[in-house]
């Protein structure tokens, strides 16, 4: 058997039901495990607490797999995770996430459906050592056309993982996959996309974005595939300017316009970095009624978050800059370790420094909605750090 001891006192949030047990927390190892093999995770006073895959190269020494130190870890466990992860996923349509990870109790396993094709993430050590069964149970739950790997996010250099990619099982995807999102249509890379092809937990706040669209002239940034742009077209937007550094992505963009039957005379296509096109479109005082900013992550860790707020102030600052009166801001950050009350701080001062707030006299900006990940990536109540997608609307007064 194979086992891990926690340190006096560590044990607390295991208790609590947290999945994960971090290297300085562990005072001794039993039975030389390997990369993701399965481990009991003892309390210092011996008492079984759980089963996890251990991780010798991470931060995060162990990922629980079950709170049951008596529970087998074998193929029939984890089929039966996938299957409810499924069944409570009934009713979503053919593009969404179908395993959240922790969140689902399978600790670095990320499944994605478009349409007739699933890409994984296999994130965690565990889920590496685990692959071949987490496929099979896949292909057999889900009974997709193909599934295809796209583990190649930076955490998997932190387990002392290889990047993979590639064919899993039946066929592989095409170039390009057309999935539909409520009324809209979309063309998904999923070999060489962002994440696993698709910004799947911005579902819903796409929507929202395009429900008050009508009229405004809006401009998206980051704009990827420009899924908050064709969104705010079907809603009746007046004009929309995409921002987005990757040709590529801009070039899939256009095919998007073309795919929904959208006159491409109300888009702008604009390839540049944002800062700097922000700062360009400042100076030539350039406005807009409706601006998205939806970055990439802008943190890793802790010690990249000063760094990270400097960024997410910059971009906040210049979009306030660029709003017309009663003008509306749909500002996010996927940074788990940037939290809620800090992205809030963050994106206030961004007002106030923009000169957003008149003395007393108006009342400059506010928040009128807050935003979040699509109900397909649920969040543990157990695990706060999935809660990673934070989103706000802010209106400046007219």
């Amino acid at each position: 058997m194979m086992v891990v001891t926690l340190k006096p006192g560590r044990e607390k949030s295991l208790l609590r039901r947290h999945p994960w047990i971090f290297a300085g927390a562990i005072a001794g190892v039993e039975g030389n495990p390997g990369v993701g093999d399965t481990v009991i995770v003892r309390s210092a006073d011996g008492t079984p607490l759980g089963a996890g895959g251990y991780s010798p190269h991470s931060q995060i020494a162990v990922r629980l797999w079950s709170f049951d130190p008596d529970e087998s870890i074998d193929a029939g466990f984890f089929r039966r995770r996938l299957a409810s992860a499924l069944a409570a996923r009934s009713g979503l349509p053919l593009a969404g996430r179908l395993v959240n990870a922790e969140s689902d109790g399978l600790p670095g396993v990320v499944v994605d459906r478009y349409a007739d094709y699933i890409v994984c993430q296999f994130l965690s050590a565990g889920a590496e050592r685990w692959k071949a069964e987490l496929t099979a149970a896949i292909g057999e739950l889900a009974a997709p056309r193909g599934i295809y790997e796209r583990s190649d996010a930076d955490v998997r250099e932190k387990e002392g993982l290889p990047v993979s990619v590639g064919p899993l099982m039946g066929d592989a995807p095409p170039p390009l996959v057309e999935i539909r999102e409520g009324e809209c249509r979309f063309w998904v890379d999923v070999v060489h996309g962002h994440k696993t092809g698709f910004y799947l937990d911005q579902r819903e706040n796409r929507r929202v974005a395009g429900q008050v669209a009508a009229g405004r002239e809006v401009l998206n940034c980051f704009a990827y595939t420009g899924g908050f742009g064709v969104w705010a077209l079907l809603g009746g937007a007046a004009r929309v300017t995409n921002i987005e550094t990757a040709a590529v992505a801009l070039d899939i963009a256009r095919r998007n316009l073309e795919l929904n039957d959208l006159d491409a005379s109300r888009a702008e296509l604009v390839e540049g970095d944002v800062f700097q096109v922000l700062r360009r479109y400042r100076d030539a005082r350039r406005q807009f009624d409706l601006i998205v900013l939806d970055p990439p992550k802008f943190a890793e860790s802790r010690v990249q978050i000063e760094g990270a707020s400097r960024g997410y102030k910059d971009i906040n600052l210049l979009a306030f800059k660029l709003l017309r009166p009663g003008g509306l801001l749909f500002t996010f950050s996927c940074s788990g370790v940037i939290t809620p009350d800090l992205f809030q701080k963050i994106v206030a001062g961004a007002a106030l420094d923009a000169g957003v707030y008149g003395g007393g006299k108006d009342l400059g900006a506010r928040i009128i909605g807050r935003l979040g990940a699509a109900p397909d990536h649920p969040v543990g109540l157990n695990f706060p750090e999935g809660d990673y997608l934070k989103g706000l609307i802010c209106q400046v007064a007219p």
